[in-house]
């Protein structure tokens, strides 16, 4: 009974989920018969149209994608050239380089959210009690958080049974993706060797290569479905499993005809009809992993930082709350009051620290001959006093001495005749100044003080002027200053790190670890065929290959601009190569780190 009553409570808690699951499944259904009925009262197909529509949409919406990792093809140039092959040849491989796309795409998702819940994982208990309370919604908050009241209230440990709950459903997650990561690896790999296998064959002889081609290509549809259809850790609920009784949500995929398996030379139409069939097998894939994915995928960014969104609608909200009581709507001058502030304080910021120390700096510039010119005049001034002073020492010395001194006499000579005469007519101050020569020895050291003083005004002003641009670069540094903070605050939001493709050093360091993830991986492939691990194998070359198309993307448009990309590209498409030696491979990886521009470490910032 106790059992009994247990599962009846679950069910009751997931009977929201599974009754909205039920919704979607029923309206998807519905949808589906509904296009059904419409396609019926089209032209079969025998008449082509609906191929030759899929296929040309197909071909279309490829053409917009970001080109990645090519397939191991020719080159689109030399079939065109080529008048042998025919244009359903062209088509198929359009259609290959489709399946890898859809493929990589998906294992992108299925890598994203697998990183993002093993970094979980590798927490400790206190991050995945902070993911399980905060980082899943209001309501996943509010449901933990009287989890963890009541079990306070009751005995027992609510904290340790938080995280052993966190940590089961980390791990189911991360085992899910895991088999996702594994089978579309494989699927991956096996494509690009098959393709690898028949690209030169396909270009000599299609006729009787294509055929075989798409036969293998529905086998390896058929593998897939066989791995990925029914994992038992992936339909743990039923809503995955059945709805109504049947298998809505299971993989399927469309199969050719024995008829044209075994026939070696097939008819336009039939290779028409084969492109169109892979094409619905990859709608349906990527259908199926939609919903699966969904179920497993990290949380979106709203899910997971919804509690800094409320703290800061709610503090938004408080702002705004605050600006309506001071605003006018309210009868408050309050913040028109503020605004005029700012204005005046913007306004004589702007002309203290950014108009008239452009405009001194512009005056130094802009008017040396004007400044030049009165320098002179001062210095011709202070040449006359010089001159006056020349002409009272020598005429005071001549009268003194009774002697004839020459015009260039030095002027301290004749000013120590100057002081000593000075000093012998203090010993009778009152009579030699009325008879004395005491009198004219003062005019002259008064004469001396007035040279020296424009002399050192004259430095003083030299000074000055040599350092107005000083000074007016000096007021302009807290202008200069927040224009410069504004401005990288501006580059850096212009020119931020969109992941491995920016170009700061972050994006050099994750293409760098990109590089090392294909050295990691093509290792990892290595040893699992040295042990006969042909499984592992094919899921480690799938990863490879991978990591190599992330490369491509990533490095494209940086090789482009350093002229380097002709290089790179085809040292990209040889680790690529499934034939080729794994030690040549290692050796092209280390020489990428040390040759390439766009891969070297950046030496700015160190």
């Amino acid at each position: 009974m106790a059992t009994s009553s247990s599962s009846i409570s679950s069910s009751e808690n997931q009977s929201p989920r599974n009754e909205s699951a039920y919704l979607k499944a029923l309206i998807s259904s519905y949808s589906n018969q509904l296009w059904n009925r419409l396609i019926s009262f089209l032209p079969s197909r025998d008449s082509n149209l609906l191929t030759r529509i899929s296929t040309n949409l197909h071909f279309l919406t490829s053409r917009r994608r970001k080109s990645g990792l090519p397939l191991p093809l020719p080159s689109r140039t030399s079939l065109e050239s080529s008048s042998q092959i025919p244009k359903e040849t062209s088509r198929v491989f359009d259609t290959l380089e489709d399946i890898l796309e859809h493929t990589l795409l998906n294992l992108h998702d299925v890598r994203k959210s697998l990183r993002f819940w093993q970094s979980r994982g590798e927490g400790t208990d206190a991050r995945k009690l902070y993911f399980m309370v905060f980082e899943r919604g209001p309501r996943a908050f509010i449901d933990e958080t009287v989890q963890l009241l009541r079990g306070y209230a009751t005995e027992g440990t609510p904290i340790q049974r938080l995280c052993h709950s966190a940590a089961v459903m980390i791990s189911e997650r991360i085992s899910a993706l895991t088999h996702l990561q594994r089978c579309l690896a494989t699927f991956l790999a096996q494509i690009y060797m098959e393709v690898d296998k028949f690209g030169e064959a396909l270009a000599k002889d299609p006729d009787q290569s294509l055929p075989s081609l798409l036969v293998t290509i529905n086998e390896l549809f058929s593998k897939l479905e066989a791995s990925i259809g029914h994992p038992h850790e992936i339909y743990k609920s039923e809503y995955y499993a059945f709805v109504d009784g049947s298998a809505t949500f299971s993989l399927h995929f469309d199969k050719l005809a024995e008829i044209n398996v075994e026939r070696s030379k097939w008819t336009d139409c039939e290779i028409l009809d084969s492109i169109n069939m892979i094409y619905q097998n990859l709608d349906r894939l990527d259908s199926y992993l939609s919903h699966l994915v969904a179920r497993y995928q990290k949380p979106r960014r709203m899910t997971l930082y919804w509690l800094r969104y409320t703290c800061g609608a709610a503090g938004l909200s408080i702002c705004s709350m605050w600006l309506l009581r001071h605003s006018s709507l309210m009868g408050s001058s309050d913040i028109d009051n503020w605004i005029h502030e700012a204005k005046a304080s913007t306004v004589s910021f702007w002309e203290d620290h950014v108009e008239q120390p452009l405009l001194s700096i512009r005056d130094e510039l802009f008017e040396t001959f004007k400044r030049r010119h009165k320098g002179v005049m001062e210095t011709e001034e202070v040449q006359l006093t010089a001159d006056s002073l020349h002409r009272m020492l020598l005429t005071f010395s001549e009268q003194t001495k009774g002697q004839k001194f020459p015009e260039n006499a030095s002027d301290q000579e004749m000013l120590e005749i100057v002081m000593g005469r000075y000093e012998k007519e203090l010993m009778h101050p009152i009579q030699n100044l009325l008879g004395g020569e005491l009198a004219r020895a003062m005019l002259i050291q008064i004469q001396k003080l007035k040279l020296d003083i424009e002399t050192a005004m004259l430095e003083l002003d030299q000074i000055l002027r040599a350092n107005e641009i000083n000074f007016a670069i000096l007021a302009a540094l807290p202008a200069f200053f927040l224009s410069l903070i504004l401005l990288m605050l501006v580059r850096a939001w212009v020119k931020q790190d969109k992941g491995a493709e920016g170009k700061g050093r972050t994006a050099r360091l994750r293409r760098r670890l990109l590089v090392v993830e294909v050295e990691k991986r093509i290792m990892q492939f290595q040893n699992c065929l040295d042990q006969g691990r042909d499984e592992d194998a094919q899921c480690s070359f799938g990863l490879v290959l991978y990591s190599l198309d992330r490369l491509y993307k990533t490095v494209k448009r940086h090789a482009k601009e350093t002229g380097e990309w002709p290089s790179l590209r085809q040292d990209i498409i040889d680790l690529a190569k499934p034939g080729l030696s794994t030690s040549y491979k290692l050796i092209m990886t280390s020489r990428m780190d040390r040759v390439y521009d766009c891969l070297l470490p950046s030496t700015k910032g160190r």
